[in-house]
C-alpha cells in the first residue's frame, strides 16, 4: 500500500486536499478492518494537509472571512461523528455513498469560478454546510475538503487558490476532531502503529505536492479523472457490500 499512498498524497495535496477518500478506497481494497480505516485515513489526512496549510498560507492565499463559518460548526460535529458507533453495514453504506459523491465532485466540479470571486460569503449558509460536512467527515474518516471545495466553487465564494487553502484548513481541523472522536470511541489508537510507513510516505508526497500546488498552476484533468475512477469503483463496491 505504500506506493499508492504516496501517489495519492502527492496528487491530492497539489489542490489542497488530504486524500482521505482515496486512502479509504485503498484500505478497503486491501481488506483492512473497517474499525481501523477511518483512524488511518484521518491520520494520513492530518499528515498531508499540514504541508498544504503551510505552503498555501505563506503565499497569501488564506481567507479567514471565507473559512470561519464552516469551522465553527464542522469541528464539534466532526468530533460527534467520530464518536458515533455504527454497524458495519451502515458504515459501508455511508462510506460508499461519500466516495461516489467525492468521485462525482472530481469528475464534474472543477475550477467552476475560473478564478473569479462571484458572490459574498453568507455565514449562515456556511454554518449549516459546515455542520453537515463535519458530521459525515467524523463518521467515515475523511476531512471533508473534497466536498467543501466544489461547494465554494459553485457558490463563487473564493478563487481556486483560496478554495484550496480553505480546504486544507478544513481537512486539518476536522480530521483532528474526527480522530479525537474515534479515539474516544475505541479507547486507543495503538492498533494503527503498525501502519506508520504510510504516514511517512504521505508526509513526503504531501510536502512535494503542496509545494507545487501553492506556487504553480497545474493542469488537473488527468489526475482528477484517474482518481475519480478509482473512488467511484470502490464506492460502488462498498455500497453493494452494505446490502
Amino acid at each position: 500500500m505504500v506506493l499508492p499512498f504516496f501517489v495519492v498524497a502527492l496528487l491530492y495535496s497539489i489542490v489542497g486536499f488530504g486524500g482521505g477518500s482515496s486512502y479509504i478506497a485503498i484500505l478497503a481494497l486491501f481488506g483492512t478492518s473497517y474499525q481501523l480505516i477511518p483512524q488511518i485515513a484521518l491520520l494520513c489526512n492530518i499528515t498531508v494537509v499540514l504541508g498544504g496549510v503551510w505552503h498555501f498560507s505563506r503565499r497569501g492565499h488564506f481567507s479567514f472571512r471565507l473559512l470561519w463559518p464552516f469551522l465553527i460548526t464542522s469541528i464539534p460535529f466532526a468530533y460527534l461523528g467520530g464518536r458515533m458507533v455504527v454497524s458495519k453495514e451502515l458504515y459501508y453504506f455511508l462510506l460508499g455513498s461519500s466516495l461516489l459523491a467525492a468521485g462525482g465532485r472530481l469528475l464534474f466540479f472543477s475550477n467552476l469560478t475560473n478564478g473569479r470571486i462571484l458572490n459574498k460569503p453568507d455565514w449562515r449558509v456556511g454554518l449549516v454546510i459546515g455542520a453537515s460536512l463535519g458530521l459525515l467527515s467524523g463518521m467515515v474518516g475523511i476531512g471533508g475538503g473534497i466536498f467543501l471545495a466544489p461547494i465554494l466553487m459553485i457558490l463563487g465564494w473564493g478563487t481556486p487558490k483560496q478554495v484550496a487553502t480553505s480546504a486544507s484548513y478544513f481537512i486539518l481541523l476536522n480530521s483532528i476532531a474526527g480522530l479525537a472522536g474515534q479515539w474516544f470511541k475505541a479507547g486507543s489508537l495503538l492498533q494503527v502503529v503498525d501502519y506508520w510507513p504510510l504516514l511517512l510516505v504521505v508526509f513526503i508526497g504531501g510536502q512535494i505536492g503542496s509545494h507545487l500546488g501553492a506556487g504553480k498552476r497545474l493542469s488537473q484533468r488527468s489526475i482528477r479523472l484517474g482518481t475519480a475512477a478509482l473512488v467511484v469503483i470502490v464506492g460502488v463496491r462498498l455500497l453493494l457490500k452494505s446490502f
